[in-house]
Formats: C-alpha cells, sequence, structure tokens
C-alpha cells in the first residue's frame, strides 16, 4: 500500500511539474513562459523611411514566432507587438553613428527604451526590446553590399562558395544584452542584419531579439544552432536551439501532434537557381516541399531596388507541387530581393523572402547606376570613406585574457562565464597581462553591484602611468578625474563632479589615450577632456601595481562586474606580457 501511494506521489509530482513549469531567463531568475517582443523600426531624423518597412518587420516577427513556438511546443511562448510608427530619431546618421558599436547600441536603445517609457507598469510578459535600425554602423549601400575604400565602392558582406549570400557585413552589426537588474532585454539589429532578406536575417532577429535578450550565450561548440552559427547556413526554419541550452532555460521534451502548417514551415525553400545567375540567363527557385504536399496557390515578387515596389511574377505548374518557380531574365547585373508566399490544399501557409545577385562575372560586384543615400552622404566629420580611414580597426580583448589564478591581484577577484567581479573593498585591483601601444582606445561594460564609488582604469602613456578615476564618492557627491596631475589627484583641472554610474546598470566607458591628450566618456557623454603634457601625468604609491607597463583594473569600496573589456590601438605596437614579465 506504502508503495502504491509513493507511485501515485511521484505520478502527481510529474505530471504537475509537466503542468505547472515556467521557462526561465538563463539565470533563472524571472518568468519567460510568456514573452512580449516590442520592436521598433528605427530611423535617424535625416533619413526617410522605407515605403514597405512594415511587410518587412511583420515577416520576421512571424518566422521567429513560429520559430519559437515549434522549439518550445508551447512552454514558452512568443509574442510580437511592432511599434505602429517608424521611431524617427532625435539625432542624425552622424551623430547616431559616433563612436563604436557597443556607443551605438547604448545610444540607439536608450532613446527607445526612454521613449517608449519601456518595461514601465503591470507586466503580463517578460518584455524584450528589439530595435530595427534604418542604418549601419557604418556606410554601407546592404542592398548592392558596397562600402567606400580609397575612393571606390568595394564588396562587403558574406557570401559562400556556392554564391549564396548570407548576413554580416563588417560595417552592419547587431548587439543585445539581458538587464538583469530591471528585467529587460535590450537588442538592436542595423541594416544588413534585417532590410534586405538575405537567407538566415531572421536568425539574427531571433539571435538578437529572443536569445541574448533572455540570456542566452553562445553555445560552447560551434554549430548551425541559431545561437550558433544558424544565420551563415540558411533560414530559421533550417536551425534550432539546442536541447541542452532550453534545458537550462527549464525546457522539458515533449510529445507533440504534427502539425501542417509547422511542417510546411520547417521543411519549405525556395533557393536561386541558379545561385549566380548571369544577365539574360533564365532564373528560378528550386522548392523544396514536405512529402506529400499539395499547393493550392504560389505567389512570387522579387525587386531590383530596395525603394521601389514589389513586381509580380505569374506562375503555373502541374502535379501536386512545382519544383520549381520562375523568376525570368535580368538584362544586366543586379542585386535582387524576392518574396515567396504558398499555400496547400489543408490551409497551411509558409513564405520565404530571400537576395541572390545577378553578375556579369562571379567574381564582379554589380555597380549601381547612382548612390544610395548612405554612400553619398557627407557626415558631419567628412566623406564616409574619410571617416571609416580615421577608425581604428584591430581590436584586443582583454577580458578573455585574464586569468585571475595568473594575474597579479590585490582582493579576491573573481571571472565567471568570462565576467570578471572586483572585490568590495579599499584598494583592490589587478592586472591585466597587456602593455599598450603608444595611442589607443580603451572600452570597458562595466556594472556596479554596489552603491556606486570609485572605479579605476589604470592607464599608461609614453612612460607615464596613471588612472582615470570615475565616480569616487564624497560627501555623496560623484567626482571623476584623471590621477595624477602634476602630482594632484582628484581636485585637480580635469575633475567632473556628478555621478555617472548606477548601482545595476551597464555603462560604457571610453578612455582615449593620445599623445597630448586624454578623453573619457561614460555611455556617450564626453566628462574628461585633457590636452597636456603626458609627462605631467603619474601614478599614486597607493595604486602602483608590480609591472609598470601593465594596464590595470581597480575598485575602491564597490563591486564592479565588467562584461567587456576591449582595446583599440590607433599608433605604435601594444604587447601581451607573459606570466614571468
Amino acid at each position: 500500500m506504502d508503495i502504491m501511494r509513493y507511485l501515485l506521489a511521484a505520478v502527481f509530482f510529474a505530471v504537475a511539474s509537466l503542468l505547472f513549469a515556467q521557462t526561465k531567463t538563463w539565470d533563472g531568475k524571472y518568468d519567460t513562459s510568456n514573452i512580449e517582443l516590442t520592436v521598433v523600426y528605427f530611423v535617424p531624423s535625416d533619413r526617410t523611411p522605407l515605403p514597405d518597412w512594415r511587410d518587412r518587420v511583420d515577416y520576421y516577427c512571424r518566422r521567429i514566432e513560429l520559430f519559437h513556438a515549434r522549439e518550445f511546443q508551447g512552454q514558452s511562448k512568443l509574442t510580437t507587438v511592432v511599434h505602429p510608427e517608424p521611431l524617427v530619431s532625435e539625432a542624425s546618421t552622424a551623430m547616431l553613428r559616433r563612436g563604436d558599436a557597443d556607443r551605438i547600441f547604448f545610444r540607439t536603445l536608450g532613446e527607445c527604451d526612454r521613449r517608449l517609457n519601456f518595461g514601465d507598469g503591470p507586466r503580463k510578459a517578460f518584455p524584450i526590446l528589439l530595435a530595427l535600425s534604418e542604418i549601419n554602423w557604418r556606410p554601407l549601400d546592404d542592398f548592392y553590399r558596397l562600402h567606400p575604400e580609397d575612393g571606390k565602392l568595394v564588396f562587403e558582406g558574406n557570401i559562400n562558395r556556392q554564391g549564396h549570400h548570407f548576413p554580416g557585413a563588417t560595417s552592419g552589426g547587431a548587439r543585445a544584452t539581458y538587464l538583469a537588474d530591471r528585467g529587460i532585454g535590450w537588442g538592436l539589429v542595423s541594416a544588413d542584419g534585417w532590410r534586405v532578406p538575405y537567407r538566415g536575417s531572421d536568425c539574427v532577429i531571433y539571435h538578437e531579439g529572443c536569445g541574448h535578450t533572455v540570456g542566452l550565450p553562445h553555445p560552447d561548440q560551434g554549430n548551425g544552432s541559431v545561437m550558433s552559427g544558424a544565420q551563415y547556413r540558411g533560414w530559421i526554419s533550417e536551425s534550432w536551439l539546442d536541447n541542452d541550452q532550453k534545458s537550462r532555460l527549464a525546457w522539458s521534451p515533449q510529445e507533440v501532434e504534427v502539425d501542417e502548417h509547422m511542417t510546411l514551415f520547417s521543411k519549405f525553400r525556395a533557393v536561386p537557381d541558379p545561385a549566380v545567375p548571369t544577365p539574360n540567363q533564365e532564373v528560378r527557385l528550386a522548392l523544396d516541399w514536405p512529402e506529400n504536399a499539395k499547393a493550392k496557390s504560389l505567389r512570387v515578387r522579387l525587386q531590383t531596388a530596395i525603394e521601389i515596389p514589389w513586381i509580380e511574377v505569374p506562375q503555373s505548374w502541374e502535379g501536386a507541387t512545382p519544383a520549381f518557380a520562375s523568376l525570368g531574365v535580368f538584362d544586366r547585373a543586379t542585386p535582387v530581393s524576392y518574396r515567396v508566399d504558398v499555400e496547400l490544399e489543408g490551409g497551411a501557409t509558409a513564405e520565404l523572402w530571400g537576395y541572390f545577385q545577378v553578375r556579369s562575372d562571379p567574381g564582379e560586384n554589380p555597380q549601381p547606376l547612382t548612390l544610395s543615400a548612405d554612400l553619398a552622404f557627407p557626415t558631419e566629420h567628412g566623406t564616409a570613406a574619410e571617416v571609416i580611414a580615421e577608425l581604428p580597426s584591430d581590436e584586443i580583448d582583454l577580458l578573455a585574457l585574464v586569468d585571475v589564478e595568473e594575474c597579479w591581484k590585490l582582493g579576491e577577484w573573481t571571472k565567471e562565464a568570462g565576467e570578471l567581479v572586483s572585490p568590495k573593498q579599499f584598494g583592490a585591483r589587478i592586472e591585466l597581462p597587456y602593455s599598450p601601444p603608444e595611442e589607443y582606445r580603451l572600452k570597458v561594460i562595466v556594472e556596479p553591484l554596489d552603491t556606486p564609488n570609485g572605479l579605476l582604469l589604470g592607464q599608461r602613456s609614453g612612460n607615464n602611468r596613471f588612472v582615470a578615476l570615475l565616480n569616487y564618492s564624497r560627501d555623496e557627491q560623484g567626482q571623476s578625474a584623471l590621477e595624477n596631475i602634476d602630482g594632484q589627484n582628484v581636485g585637480n583641472d580635469s575633475t567632473f563632479l556628478g555621478q555617472v554610474f548606477q548601482q545595476h546598470r551597464l555603462s560604457q566607458v571610453i578612455v582615449s589615450v593620445r599623445k597630448q591628450q586624454v578623453t573619457v566618456a561614460v555611455d556617450g557623454n564626453l566628462i574628461i577632456n585633457w590636452p597636456g603634457d603626458r609627462a605631467r601625468l603619474s601614478l599614486s604609491n597607493y595604486w602602483k601595481t608590480p609591472n609598470d607597463t601593465a594596464l590595470f583594473l581597480g575598485a575602491y569600496d564597490c563591486r564592479y562586474r565588467f562584461h567587456r573589456i576591449t582595446l583599440e590601438p590607433i599608433s605604435g605596437q601594444g604587447k601581451l606580457l607573459l606570466k614571468t614579465e
């Protein structure tokens, strides 16, 4: 009898766990059984919205909703809400592009968040804010996939050996973060990731909009899953979420009934044939269908310029399903976007958008007859090519170099899941195993875990070491400065008064060290601009570390979590420091 009671209790708790299980964020902190993704079409003040922007945004929303439903089997429901009008920025293209990708990310999402009062009020679902931007990080015609370089328009995109295009231009980009303190997610996809529908663009939308925003990292081993290399392989319907990642989110596998609509979503493909057609060559789309499918309708449309209306191409076929859809011929080299809508006899529907290029020669890129606004538009810093030329190209991941067991340190510094955390004590510091070049730009994304107090970023200019001190609290007032200048610490002529950090809020700090100038910006605001002879800079004995050539981090009575630490060389050569140095 006791055994029977035990078995019944076990069955009850097993069933109850299935019925009442809730998926969670990666850290287990928030319920994600319902997710509401707010999608904003973000347009700079000097740009014109795409005439069919809503069609494009709705397409991606439908794709990622279906993918999420398939992968989570109803245990987590994703609902997308599209902001009804383009959100026209308060800033111009040139203003938005100031700084690196991280700075652009925080500037764009900060504006969207503020203007929508995002995450305020009662919640019925986990809130995510995704901005689909009209522009890229840097000048790029994403329809032709060309950027300016040395007075020429040069191809920049992701194309495999077969000639299939995928998202991934260097001038484009995407960022996302999970803001655990507020219980929300932020995502940004630039124009190259969504405006032109390359195969894999829907993977980018989910990766940034629904993956990183709930804390999902990249898998330990690279694969074709949506949190790894899916965007370089095909549409999101051809991808998946790793089961071990879903399990970490409290998902459990279940048997589900076969659904014709979901099967069509997973199996239908429309791939250009040939992949790289030439002018006056017939172009088709090779169609893949689920087994035993019977097509009721097939609609095909195309574009040869992103701002013109879609052109419909009539279709006909014999039998249950057509093997190909016709696109006709093109009389010149040109990019082509296409969209395909199908319906089966049973009522299931699917749509796919794609892209290819007609080329006179496989290695010759189509050239536009007129320059797009992005390539022709002069920024306030000069022409697009001049802006690109002044940006440093190499970036060193300093955070990845930190081994808390090997680096010299004072205090119990810890590193987990790639993030470094300082102890809460006076004078805590850790050396970074890197000696910087003569001129460089240090970028740090940091989060105070306590009431903010001094954060120190140890620098070197020439043979002189010094620190950028941020948010040192004295009499409840935040103070920031370069230390030391002429032997004087905070209070010298570089001092900025005011709080620059908030507890549990991520901030980006950029320290630029030039031969005759040091600047410090926090979240896009320049707080220190010190022009002077670097011989005037020095480091107090209190903050010294054993290696006089190394960069270092310091914290004063506050725990800081470092999410990213990178360095861009501007001039000179940096050096990786060995343990013995």
